[in-house]
């Protein structure tokens, strides 16, 4: 029987410098429905779209990346009004740069 991740856990690869097969010690079945839903999930939207959500993201002060995974996982566009959510992510934004640097 296989174990159960754990809740807090996504079901993706090993993020550490993990020498073995990409999907760890977990189910190759559920590392390639977890690397196909993240290649979906990403696949590139129409010109039109992409350049809205680039324009909106430089207005808020966020990157593309930052802009479009906020859609994603939580199903809505940011706005302006948003002040707190937006401050958040900048702020997750410098914590990832300081771990870079260390």
């Amino acid at each position: 029987m296989a174990r159960r991740p754990k809740r807090s856990h996504n079901g993706g690869p090993p993020l550490d410098d993990y020498k073995g097969p990409p999907w760890g010690k977990g189910d190759p079945y559920i590392f390639l429905a977890w690397q196909a839903a993240h290649a979906k999930a990403w696949k590139a939207p129409s010109r039109e779209v992409m350049l809205m959500r680039m324009d909106k993201a430089e207005r808020l002060g966020l990157t593309y990346e930052e802009y479009t995974l906020e859609i994603l996982e939580r199903g809505r566009h940011l706005r302006e009004e948003d002040i707190e959510r937006i401050s958040a992510i900048k702020a997750a934004r410098k914590r990832r740069r300081v771990r870079h640097l260390d």
